[in-house]
Parts: C-alpha cells; structure tokens; sequence
C-alpha cells in the first residue's frame, strides 16, 4: 500500500489530570498525586516552564527550551529528563502527528512503579500483542490494559488501532509497516510505545 499518512511523529507530555503542581517557600515545587507527593527544591527555570505547561496539557519539551531562552545545546536532556524520568509515575506520554488531526495514542501509568522508556525495535524480530491485554471501547478511544502491566493506553485515532490489529498475529515491524497506508517512521513509533507499555512483546520463531 502507498504510505499516506503523515511522517513526522511528535514525542509529547503531560502531567496526570490529577496531579496538582504548587510553589512552596518561594522556591520548591510540589507535585500531588493519586500516588503521592514529590517535592523539587529550588528546581532550574527549564524544569520549572515544562511542568508549568505540562500541568495544562501535551507539550514538546524542546518548545519549552525555547520558550526559557536556554538555547544551549543538549540542556533539555542535561536538565529536564532526569527530573521527568523520576517523575515518570506522574506523567502521560502521547504520541502525536504532524497533521493537527489529534493524538495516536496516549500512555498513562497505573502505578507509582511505572517507567516508561520506548526503545528502538529490531525491525525483523516478531512482536505480537500480550495475550492477557484486554481492550476496551471509551469515549476516547478504545482502551488497552494488562494485568503485567504498569501502564494503560488508550488509541485516539484509527491509524493505532491498525498497528494494534496487525499484531493479532505475530508480525515484524517490517512486516507491519509495508502492509499499512502509514509512513514506516509512524508506524514504528506506534509499536515502540506499545512494546514499552508492556502491551506487545516479542515471540520467539515468529510465534
């Protein structure tokens, strides 16, 4: 099939709805959740203006770095993702495209264990969805969860739930991508979150 979809994916985040972020003392900030509290004393200006905006919704974290006039190279990675790494309990991963049509997906965490980190996959290795993954039609979209699993996502769009059905069976990135109307790098994306949420995994053989 033609690819015509969108190609470039975008990486955005947020704060959990119920996470509550607050200035104490001037300077700490204070975040409170249905998991908890964390306190960031004294954190930089760049970490300060992403959890300002995350709190409102989905954000490019380099937007935020622009937005702070820290234009110095790598500061995003050297600053703020250490800070949103041990906060990852309290923060939504979405993936979006470039068209303005909305979301793909978005990834929520379900426990204060939960880490999120999409790896890149071997584009001949089979994946395949986890059989103990239930799915769920919302209002939203239509819900993934797991029992193994510390996240819970939920397709906003059809094009994810493509990707979703082509792993009934097990099938190759490679596989999946040449047999969809998606750019392979969207496609790919979309596997990479479900794979980290713990919603697909890899078989052995190809079964």
């Amino acid at each position: 099939m033609p690819h015509v979809i969108g190609r470039q994916t975008l990486h955005l985040w947020s704060l959990c709805e119920d996470v509550i972020v607050e200035t104490q003392d001037g300077e700490e900030l204070v975040l409170t959740g249905r998991f908890g509290t964390e306190r960031l004393p004294d954190p930089d200006p760049v970490v300060r203006e992403a959890l300002r905006r995350m709190e409102l919704g989905p954000v490019l974290p380099g937007n935020v770095e622009a937005a702070t006039g820290d234009d110095s190279e790598g500061s995003v990675c050297l600053i703020l993702w250490p800070t949103l790494s041990r906060l990852s309990h309290l923060v939504v991963r979405t993936l979006g495209l470039d068209d303005l049509r909305g979301p793909l997906l978005s990834v929520s965490p379900v426990s204060r264990g939960a880490k999120f980190a999409p790896r890149e996959l071997s584009a001949r290795r089979h994946l395949r969805l986890s059989t103990d993954v239930t799915l769920t039609l919302e209002a939203s979209g239509v819900a993934l969860e797991s029992p193994a699993s510390l996240h819970r996502v939920v397709l906003h769009r059809p094009e994810a739930v493509w990707v979703v059905g082509m792993l009934a069976w097990p099938v190759t990135p490679y596989a999946a991508s040449q047999a969809l109307p998606l750019h392979p790098e969207v496609t790919d994306g979309i596997l990479r979150y479900l794979a980290a949420a713990g919603m697909a995994a890899p078989v052995k053989n190809g079964r």
